[in-house]
């Protein structure tokens, strides 16, 4: 969930209220795409759409018992989100093809392989309690994160995730690479689900203005760590995990300080000005 396709997300997704606007009502009117820009965008929606088949594939690989090539579909998943949302609005694709919801594509992708393959590879993996227990554990991140794409404040207009923003998919990982028991699991899976409840703003690594290209650094050197970790699997290097774990304390640090730090804004509604210095940035 790093990315998204409409640079304006919650004034997208929302009806008019008061002055709040969509990113086609302030698009500029005088940019007449090219033939090969409508392609371009067509292709990148294409590109944000094999997520999809990611998510099949990890879903796959669970049954199969391959957790390891489930862990690599999903870092496969996590560059396609981290780099398609920064790539479409190179390509102004919400002005390019305004007949797509690039967004409500981007979110149906982030449901699968953020949320639904990793709960599903955490249950046919034995990583969940026995009986009935297991499956509320299993169930609850998915209603919880069904509830947070539907809301029209999930992201904020200065660019936050409001609430724990589904990184399902990093729990996951590293249950399998700390071989978490299932008590552990269970208690990370309940906290992280009232978490997305909880109005702390989490930092969008590639567009939260505060500190943001100490943000893409340190991401970019976390799916390192992440690659580094699946190819010493099944004994990977402390070190290593020490510097992935350390990117997590960075990440809820940042967070909460900025939480506590920056005045609250408007989360649903951006004006004119507002969004059309969005799609300038």
């Amino acid at each position: 969930m790093w990315d998204t396709r409409c640079p304006a997300r919650c004034a997208s997704t929302t009806s008019r209220l008061g002055d709040a606007l969509t990113t086609h009502e302030v698009a500029d009117t005088s940019f007449v795409p090219s033939t090969r820009l409508r392609l371009a965008g067509m292709a990148l929606h294409a590109y944000t759409a094999t997520g999809t088949v990611l998510g099949f594939l990890i879903v796959v690989a669970a049954f199969d018992g391959a957790v390891e090539r489930a862990l690599w579909l999903a870092l496969a998943a996590l560059i396609i989100d981290g780099t398609d949302g920064m790539i479409a609005r190179r390509l102004r694709v919400s002005e390019t093809i305004p007949s797509f919801d690039g967004a409500r594509l981007d979110d149906i992708v982030d449901y699968l392989t953020y949320a639904f393959a990793p709960m599903v590879l955490l249950w046919v993996t034995d990583r969940l309690p026995e009986g009935g227990w297991g499956a509320v554990f299993a169930v609850l991140p998915l209603l919880a994160s069904s509830y947070q794409f539907c809301r029209t404040d999930a992201k904020t207009a200065d660019h936050f995730f409001l609430g724990f923003p589904s990184y399902w998919n990093v729990v996951a990982f590293y249950v399998f690479v700390l071989d978490l028991g299932e008590v552990t699991t269970s208690v990370i899976l309940m906290a992280c689900t009232i978490l997305v409840f909880v109005p702390i703003r989490y930092v969008y690594p590639s567009r939260t203005r505060a500190f943001r290209s100490l943000n893409i650094g340190f991401t970019c050197l976390w799916l390192v760590t992440y690659a580094v970790l699946l190819a010493q699997e099944p004994d990977p290097d402390v070190i290593v995990v020490l510097l992935s774990l350390v990117y997590l304390v960075y990440y809820a640090g940042l967070s909460l300080y900025l939480t506590l730090a920056l005045p609250w804004g408007p989360a649903k509604r951006l004006s004119r000005d507002a969004i059309a210095a969005d799609l300038e940035d």
